[in-house]
């Protein structure tokens, strides 16, 4: 009978799958449920959606570089980070140049305006950084950035081997 909690039992021990059980789920989750809350600045303050403040976020804090690159730095599908890059490019917050490397690709950086929207933002994630913090006090918000951090490396170790 499927849903059975007694059907795993019987078959050798093994459990039921239970998805709100599941880390990664769970992880997932909290990351959706905190990155919604932010993405209230942004839209409000600039209209943005939450993969161009991502491809901004990016190319503030690492400089110019490739949509390429940001896919791999932020893992967002490249028809996403595409659209953003179109859209913050007529916004005139982003500026294309050919890359030298690459003649298929483009060397993407920050306008002054996108370094000003980027700055803003900025001081605006650190606030709401520091607010999430203090509502989980510091010992739980410092023992979830070490095993935030810890999952960060495992998980890259497990790729690498793969």
């Amino acid at each position: 009978m499927q849903g059975d909690a007694t059907d795993g039992d019987a078959a050798g021990g093994q459990e039921d799958f239970d998805l709100d059980g599941f880390l990664p789920y769970l992880l997932n989750q909290a990351a959706e449920a905190t990155s919604k809350s932010f993405h209230a600045t942004y839209k409000s303050a600039y209209g943005m959606t939450r993969t161009q403040w991502r491809v901004m976020a990016n190319l503030g804090r690492f400089g110019a570089m490739t949509a390429r690159d940001i896919c791999a730095i932020s893992h967002i599908e490249k028809t996403k980070v595409s659209r953003a890059v179109a859209a913050l490019a007529e916004d005139g917050l982003l500026a294309r140049a050919p890359s030298p490397q690459d003649r298929r690709a483009e060397i993407l950086s920050l306008t002054e305006a996108g370094q000003a929207v980027f700055a803003d933002l900025g001081r605006q994630a650190i606030l709401y950084d520091r607010d999430l913090r203090a509502e989980l006090g510091p010992d739980l918000a410092g023992q979830l950035d070490a095993v935030l951090r810890r999952l960060i490396a495992q998980g890259a170790r497990l790729t690498d081997e793969a």
